[in-house]
């Protein structure tokens, strides 16, 4: 399980064997979410547990990190 970072308590990642689209796993708190992306943007496609102030946490750090997130998604995956 690749991580690609943490932040406020969350870690953000991917499964070793995913699928298309690409996108990001996050865990911590006790809650879980999963957002997928969609043209040039990270979309939520699933969340359990999650507080609202957390989610927007979250929203925020990915489109801060898209990039990133993009980049190390394709390093693992297109090898």
């Amino acid at each position: 399980m690749p991580e690609i970072f943490r932040f406020y308590g969350f870690s953000f990642f991917f499964y070793s064997r995913e699928h298309e689209p690409i996108h990001v796993h996050i865990e911590g708190n006790d809650g879980y979410a999963v957002f997928d992306l969609v043209g040039s943007s990270f979309v939520l496609r699933e969340k359990q547990n999650i507080k609202a102030n957390d989610l927007n946490k979250i929203e925020a750090v990915i489109e801060e990190n898209k990039d990133i997130i993009i980049k190390r998604w394709k390093e693992h995956f297109e090898k």
